[in-house]
């Protein structure tokens, strides 16, 4: 919850919700320039997330390309908790 809504104040969620955009095929020079915005976003969000976890759980996750692969990885592999929890 509390990487959720850091990414949503520096409005870097979206990465984690769409993950980046495949540049289209014939793409212009300003749909390039957005598509290495949005890379330039998911690695500050992985900064973000490396910076806040622990070392264990940064080990399983180092192969990961992007913040959203990450993300759904996480939430796949804790969200069981959470239900025993509830």
């Amino acid at each position: 919850m509390l990487m959720k809504n850091f990414l949503r104040s520096k409005e870097y969620w979206t990465i984690v919700e769409v993950g980046i955009p495949k540049p289209a095929v014939g793409a212009n020079d300003a749909q390039r320039v957005e598509i290495e915005k949005e890379k330039l976003k998911d690695l500050k969000a992985k900064n973000y997330l490396f910076q806040s976890i622990d070392w264990v759980i940064l080990e399983t996750i180092l192969n990961k390309s992007t913040y959203k692969t990450i993300w759904d990885s996480m939430k796949k592999k804790y969200q069981g908790n959470e239900r025993a929890k509830q």
